[in-house]
């Protein structure tokens, strides 16, 4: 596939910290925030690697160390910069480069400057547009649930303004990492009856202002390429409400939808290998891009996977028969282990093979025990609207209600079911949404989950007999009169998102449905990159040994509220057909229960959803604040000083393999910091609350927000596209070009010179 975000994004981290380095040994400060980012696309090794002699956390106990220089890679939140005040002061490294994971706030970046000795003890200052997560080569998330109560439940209307503006500047981190400064394109919904409908076209405006902004202070973004002008097109889950509800029978789709497969920092499955012997063990996998089976199988049928699967496996076992006994069967561990543990490459790809046979297994296990596929094919029809021979739907309730009837089939796919059904016919009274429920056996209470649809667009309730079905066309009108391969009536339904980004290829995406932000100067601009350049195709006279300028089109589609494994899948895909670059960004992964859970949520008092924006302020650790004084129950093991010859254990706190963390109990001794005495907790005010309701939306101000894309010049910037904006600290109390820049907006944060868009 070429490019990948995961390495873009442990380039631009190494890449700082090699710079900052120079060959010289430092320490290397990070908070909990950053540390999930680093950890995510950087080994601890490979940063070890670069002159780093110990990694330390902020918020923890640390020895002063004032002989030696520390890199904080920090993320810019209050209570992390009173930490790292609390460092300044009391003087805890020999001089501080800071480095940011996204924008700092002015507020908070005076906090640093008024700081007595931040002239002296501040040598760099850096920000890294680094605030994602990517998944896959192609797939980034954001790893925030809590964004689709925001956006779509009615009593979070207070909190969405702010939503918004960060999901902007984690979208332009994006871009900017990619080195794309992209046309941006939103699902304007027609005839909408819901109140979050302007919701795309306010996104894709904040993110054009970001871009705007981040371009105007980078006069290098961006980056010099051969490649066509980018595309962003922000859409949101109301676009599609099918897919996330549809049964997809591709593996990877299929294995998040039914096995226990733990979705967190790490995307793992738990397994018993060797199961029955003495030798059983029991192990937690990560299914990642490392996974060379897991990458080339998780987009094939669940068929075409097994099939694969097996035929691999065989493969691997011909050569290398020493793993089989002499009726061809595999030897036991026992018989191989000492000659195994001399080939630990053979032992993982042994054990690759052998977890993705089992996981392929089960879910196929439960595919036959309950009824999969006698669901799909009434699924296929509701999503669609039509049946196997692309002929209007018959008797749709009639199978609908046989399913329903049957106990194979699982009282949450019973309920996927009545609401496929419910949307595919626009609605239907209140009292037979009671009786499907009572026919399904299903608690009345699963009658809250279905109205609250509506605040996704989806209707599924009618007033009553009198209201008609909406006659509105399809989005993507399936064309009818191509037939459809017998082997693919159980996947005949792709996720809009395919079909959006088919149009968009072809350069007919229709532009009252998904207007651009800014309007291109030529209207056909995007017909003639659709229809091919020559730049993008590899010439016949390019040798195997020649390596071609990837210079396809880089498409980037954010699903504001969650996406689904399918609607990956279709990136990949277009990717593949359409000679595109494309990458799926959101803000977390849905399957089809969490996507249930969360909308059944939207109809929950919000203060038991625990949205993290609701929850108390955090506060630096009182231990950054206490005096200097005798060690009390100092713990043994003090931090060595870094160097050429020690001090590299360090390592990530709370990573494999890193050591206990030393000093949990006694005060940190050395000299203390100047201005540290008599240092209480600082307290920052709280931002001031300010987002209308999303019935008020329209009237949201989206321009450009202020948030300090300076111009690099210095800190350690490398040039190129890396997204890094680095400034000197200047005098401490003088206003900075942000501040004055401030100034002349009015309390809207709109430029009294601008226009409105």
């Amino acid at each position: 596939m070429g490019s990948s975000i995961i390495q873009e994004q442990h380039d631009i981290i190494i890449q700082t910290i090699k710079n900052i380095t120079a060959g010289d040994w430092k320490v290397l400060v990070i908070d909990k925030s950053s540390k999930r980012i680093i950890d995510n696309a950087v080994k601890e090794d490979d940063i070890l690697n670069h002159n780093i002699a110990n990694i330390e956390r902020i918020e923890e106990r640390r020895e002063m160390n004032p002989s030696m220089d520390a890199i904080y890679i920090l993320s810019p939140e209050p209570h992390i910069v009173d930490c790292l005040v609390a460092d300044i002061e009391r003087r805890r490294y020999r001089r501080a480069f800071l480095v940011w994971t996204s924008v700092l706030d002015p507020k908070l970046r005076r906090r640093i400057d008024n700081c007595p000795v931040a002239k002296q003890q501040i040598a760099g200052f850096d920000t890294l547009l680094v605030d994602f997560f990517p998944r896959e080569s192609h797939l980034v998330t954001f790893r925030d649930p809590w964004s689709f109560p925001i956006l779509y439940h009615p009593s979070c209307n207070g909190l969405v303004k702010q939503h918004m503006q960060d999901l902007a500047q984690k979208i332009t981190a994006l871009c900017v990492s990619l080195g794309e400064y992209p046309k941006v394109r939103y699902y304007r919904p027609k005839n909408p009856i819901h109140e979050a409908s302007v919701l795309c076209g306010h996104l894709a405006r904040f993110v054009s202002e970001e871009l705007d902004e981040y371009a105007q202070f980078n006069p290098n973004f961006p980056p010099p390429s051969s490649r066509p002008q980018g595309v962003l097109i922000v859409t949101d889950r109301s676009m599609d409400l099918m897919s996330p509800l549809a049964h997809e029978f591709t593996y990877q789709a299929m294995a998040h939808d039914l096995l226990p497969i733990k979705d967190g920092d790490k995307t793992t499955f738990h397994m018993t290998f060797n199961e029955g012997t003495p030798e059983a063990e029991e192990k937690d996998i990560e299914l990642c891009d490392k996974d060379k089976v897991w990458v080339d199988n998780r987009h094939k049928h669940m068929k075409d996977t097994i099939d694969k699967l097996m035929g691999d496996f065989q493969k691997f076992l011909d050569q290398n028969p020493h793993f089989t006994n002499a009726n061809g069967e595999a030897t036991s561990i026992n018989a191989i282990k000492d000659m195994m543990a001399g080939l630990p490459q053979f032992t993982e790809m042994k054990e690759a093979y052998s977890l993705h046979i089992t996981m392929a297994q089960e879910c196929m296990n439960i595919f036959e025990h309950h009824k999969l596929g006698d669901m799909s094919q009434i699924e296929q029809v509701m999503a669609t609207g039509l049946d196997e021979d692309n002929r209007k739907a018959k008797n749709v309730l009639q199978s609908v209600v046989r399913l329903l009837d049957d106990e194979a089939v699982s009282p949450s796919d019973r309920l996927r079911l009545i609401i496929m059904f419910l949307l595919y016919r626009d609605g239907v009274i209140s009292e037979d949404i009671k009786r499907l429920l009572a026919h399904a056996s299903l608690p009345q209470q699963d009658g809250e989950i279905i109205e609250n649809f509506v605040h996704l667009g989806g209707r599924t309730t009618r007033g009553g007999l009198k209201e008609t079905k909406r006659d509105d066309p399809p989005l993507f009108p399936i064309d009818t009169k191509i037939p459809i391969p017998e082997d693919s009536y159980m996947s005949r339904f792709n996720p809009l998102v395919k079909s959006m980004l088919e149009s968009l290829c072809r350069g007919a995406l229709d532009q009252t449905s998904f207007p651009y932000v800014k309007p291109p100067l030529d209207p056909n601009e995007d017909a003639m990159i659709g229809q091919g350049s020559l730049r993008a195709a590899k010439p016949s006279w390019a040798g195997a040994g020649r390596r071609v300028a990837d210079n396809r089109q880089r498409i980037i589609v954010f699903m504001a509220g969650g996406a689904t494994f399918s609607e990956s899948r279709a990136c990949y895909e277009v990717s593949a057909a359409m000679n595109r670059d494309v990458f799926m960004a959101t803000s977390h992964m849905l399957t089809a229960d969490l996507f249930v859970k969360q909308v059944s949520d939207l109809s929950v008092d919000k203060r038991k959803l625990d949205i993290p924006m609701e929850r108390p302020t955090q506060t630096a650790p009182a231990h950054l604040f206490e005096r200097p004084g005798l060690p009390m129950g100092q713990a043994p093991g003090a931090q060595q000083q870094g160097g050429p010859g020690g001090g590299r254990g360090g390592g990530l706190p709370g990573g494999p393999g890193a050591p206990r963390r030393p000093v949990q109990g006694g005060l940190p001794g050395g000299p203390r910091g100047g201005g540290g005495g008599g240092m209480g907790t600082p307290t920052p005010p709280a931002p001031p609350a300010s987002a209308p309701p999303t019935t008020q939306m329209g009237n949201m101000n989206i321009n450009s927000h202020g948030h300090g894309y300076s111009q690099s010049n210095g800190g350690g910037g490398d040039g190129g596209h890396r997204p890094s904006v680095s400034s000197d600290m200047g005098t401490p109390g003088k206003p900075h070009k942000l501040e004055k820049e401030k100034k002349k907006r009015n309390f809207l944060g709109m430029k009294k010179s601008s226009k409105d868009h």
